[in-house]
C-alpha cells in the first residue's frame, strides 16, 4: 500500500516538525489509524494470515541458527512480568494526577518538584524489581548470535541489570538525568533522592529525567540507528509490545519489508500478529527460555560429529 511506505520510515518522524509524536491528545487517533491500516493492508489484499496459537518452537530454531543479525524489540509486557506497572490508566494515577499530566514539558515547567516527586516514587518502585528470565535470556543471546541488539521502549533499565550491553533505549532511562543548562546526562540510582528537584553536580542547573515525554520527539540519532538495525536484520523478535505506539510499531514492519522473519511473543494478538511468521501467545519469561533451551540443544547436535564420521575416523587404516 503506497501511502503506508513513508509511515514506516524514520524520515517520516524526523522531518515532520509539526507532527508532535507523543502529544497524548492525538495518540489514540494514531493507534486507531495504525490498527485499521494494518487490517486493510493485510486482510483486503489477501496477505493477512489467520491469528493462530504459537507455531512450534522446533520449526523456528533452524531460522535462528542460520541468522547472523537479530534484533529484539521489547515493550511494557516484558517489564510487567517483573512486576513493573505500565503507569497508564488506573496504574498511572498518583495523588489524583495522570501520567499524561506529569510526563510533559509543560508539567515540568509548571511544577518541577511535583514531577520529580512522581519520578522519585516510580524510581523507588522500580528499584525493588529484578530482571525476569526473559531479560536474562536476551542478555545471553548477545554471546550466542554474531550480531544481536535489543531496542526497548522501556525506561526501567532492567535490560542493563540483566547484563545486556547492545541496547537502544527509544524513550530514555529513568535512572539518568539531563541538565537543562548544559545538556549533559548523568546516571543517578539514589532512592529516595536526597533533593527534589535535583540539581546538576557541575553547574547546579536544574535536572530533568532523561526520558521522552508526551509532546516530545524521540532522539533522532537513536531512532535512525533503530531503523537501520531493523532494515539490516534477518530476524526481528517483538516481545511484549502493543504494536500500535509509533514509531516503535513501525520497526518490525520496516524489518519485514526488507525480508526479515518476524517472531512475536505477547499475551494477546496485536496488529503485528498478521505479519508474524511465528506468533507465541504467553509469558515471555517462559517462552524465551524454552526457545533458548531448544537453541542450545540444536546447536549441540549441530556441532557434534555424526556416529558414521566418528567411526570412520577411529577405524584403523588398512596397510
Amino acid at each position: 500500500m503506497p501511502f503506508l511506505q513513508g509511515f514506516f520510515s524514520p524520515n517520516f518522524y524526523l522531518k515532520s516538525p509539526h507532527f508532535l509524536l507523543y502529544q497524548y491528545e492525538i495518540l489514540d487517533v494514531i493507534q486507531i489509524f495504525v490498527f485499521f491500516a494494518f487490517f486493510h493492508e493485510f486482510n483486503y489484499h489477501g496477505n493477512r494470515k489467520k491469528m493462530t496459537q504459537s507455531t512450534s518452537i522446533k520449526k523456528l530454531i533452524p531460522h535462528l541458527l542460520t541468522a547472523k543479525r537479530i534484533v529484539v524489540l521489547t515493550g511494557a509486557g516484558i517489564s510487567a512480568e517483573s512486576g513493573i506497572p505500565t503507569f497508564r490508566g488506573q496504574e498511572g494515577l498518583w495523588k489524583q494526577y495522570r501520567a499524561e499530566e506529569l510526563a510533559t514539558p509543560y508539567g515540568f515547567i509548571s511544577n518541577p518538584r511535583l514531577v520529580w516527586e512522581w519520578y522519585d516514587w516510580r524510581r523507588q518502585l522500580i528499584a525493588s524489581k529484578k530482571p525476569n528470565p526473559a531479560h536474562k535470556t536476551l542478555a545471553e543471546w548477545e554471546n550466542f548470535f554474531p550480531s544481536f541488539h535489543v531496542i526497548t521502549q522501556n525506561i526501567d533499565g532492567l535490560h542493563h541489570m540483566a547484563g545486556s550491553h547492545r541496547i537502544l533505549e527509544l524513550h530514555g532511562n529513568i535512572w539518568k538525568m539531563r541538565c537543562l543548562d548544559e545538556g549533559i546526562v548523568i546516571e543517578n540510582r539514589e532512592t529516595p533522592l536526597p533533593e527534589l528537584p535535583p540539581h546538576c553536580p557541575h553547574c547546579h542547573g536544574l535536572l530533568r529525567p532523561h526520558v521522552v515525554w508526551f509532546g516530545e520527539s524521540l532522539d533522532g540519532t537513536v531512532l535512525s540507528e533503530a531503523f537501520q538495525l531493523c532494515q539490516e536484520c534477518e530476524v526481528i523478535i517483538s516481545v511484549g509490545t502493543s504494536g500500535v505506539v509509533q514509531p516503535a510499531a513501525s520497526l518490525p514492519v520496516a524489518a519485514t519489508q526488507n525480508g526479515a522473519l518476524l517472531v512475536e511473543i505477547n499475551f494477546e494478538p496485536t496488529p503485528l500478529t498478521s505479519l508474524a511468521q511465528f506468533s507465541f501467545l504467553g509469558k515471555a519469561g517462559e517462552i524465551l527460555p524454552q526457545i533458548h533451551q531448544a537453541l542450545l540443544e540444536a546447536h549441540r547436535k549441530r556441532t557434534l560429529p555424526s556416529k558414521k564420521s566418528s567411526a570412520k575416523k577411529s577405524s584403523p587404516q588398512k596397510k
